[in-house]
């Protein structure tokens, strides 16, 4: 018997070059959401920061840079890694949530579509070609290697580039505590159809959404300022309701899917998760591995980078895979038929997750 699988053939990613620490903040005046002033001596706000979401330091684009250009680095590097002609890409999928944002503006622009302007770097002359923007919260690459799957699944195409790219250092409110978390970057897949005899690649997925109340947990607000332009508008969270959010649901989306693919819980070597916050992550695990009575040390199979890297939102999971796949993640390794389990969770609010065997 032959089956058509969705498989990973080609990954690159691209880390801006400004490293950020938290000690830069020091000099920021931050508001709570009613603009009051928050009172706590910014070290404090810092050092409590550091330790809810582990993060230390993030990236941040250079001014010359756009997210489309984040994106089409990220892409060179996975079309040479999969050693593919360019022209034969099907589906170019990208996955943001600002469009590109110039530096020192707040205007998001998405006219035209990210990936056409990624087709158009890359020089994709190709007709056939056809690239289309996923705006889907914090999980759009991981549903873009959804759709990507189901389009090569159906017969419908062949070859897929799919990419998660953001500059969230653009669109940040910088005197709101919640500014610290995030950063730029980008991830890219080329995934193929390739016959086999026996399931490769994206073995099984899953997808929720839950929109009553949880729709506005992120949203674009006013600055906390009480001064700021009400007109110009900042990524905000309900970080207390995201988390609660987050634990209620995400494990259960990481089941059904393991679930749907027969695939018994102890053969997970990796679960690559959103690199939302460290102690989040950490939880959803817990909670995960608590369902499927998995016993394995946390550190052995939850790779983390967000400690380094901050919150890209669609980037964290495709550039964390390929920093595994290139060595870069120390302590962490990825084998030929390893189960790998990606998932996310973001605006929307959404989630997502895939078992994947490599």
């Amino acid at each position: 018997m032959k089956y058509l699988n969705s498989v990973i053939t080609g990954t690159g990613s691209y880390i801006p070059e400004v490293r950020v620490s938290n000690k830069e903040f020091a000099q920021h005046i931050f508001f709570n959401k009613d603009e009051t002033a928050i009172e706590t001596l910014v070290e404090e706000v810092i050092r409590k920061f550091k330790d809810i979401t582990g993060i230390e330091e993030r990236r941040y684009a250079t001014d010359d840079l756009s997210t489309s250009d984040l994106a089409t680095r990220a892409a060179e590097m996975a079309i040479a890694d999969a050693g593919i002609d360019r022209e034969t890409i099907d589906q170019i999928i990208i996955a943001n949530n600002f469009g590109d944002v110039i530096k020192d503006t707040i205007q998001t622009d998405v006219l035209p579509s990210l990936a056409s302007r990624v087709k158009q770097k890359l020089g994709i002359e190709n007709p056939y070609c056809i690239p289309y923007d996923i705006v889907f919260g914090c999980p759009g690459w991981v549903q873009g290697m959804i759709q990507a799957d189901s389009f090569i699944k159906s017969g419908l195409a062949k070859k897929c580039l799919v990419i998660g790219a953001e500059t969230l250092s653009r669109v940040i409110d910088k005197h709101d505590r919640d500014c610290m978390i995030f950063a730029d970057g980008a991830g890219a897949t080329i995934v193929e159809g390739i016959e086999g005899n026996e399931p490769k690649g994206i073995l099984s997925s899953s997808m929720m959404s839950h929109t009553a109340k949880e729709a506005s947990y992120l949203y674009l607000g006013k600055s906390y300022a009480p001064d700021a332009d009400p007109r110009v508008r900042y990524i905000k969270m309900e970080g207390r309701k995201i988390y609660e959010y987050s634990l209620t649901n995400v494990p259960t989306a990481m089941k059904i899917a393991l679930d749907k693919s027969g695939i018994p819980a102890e053969q997970i070597k990796k679960i690559i998760i959103h690199q939302a916050n460290e102690k989040m992550d950490e939880a959803i695990l817990m909670r995960f591995m608590r369902l499927c009575k998995l016993q394995k040390p946390m550190s052995e199979i939850m790779p983390m980078s967000i400690q380094e890297l901050g919150n890209s939102s669609v980037a964290t999971v495709p550039t964390l895979y390929d920093m595994i796949l290139k060595g870069e993640v120390k302590g962490h390794e990825i084998h030929k038929n390893d189960i790998i389990l990606f998932a996310s969770v973001g605006a929307g609010m959404n989630i997502n997750a895939i078992v994947y065997k490599q």
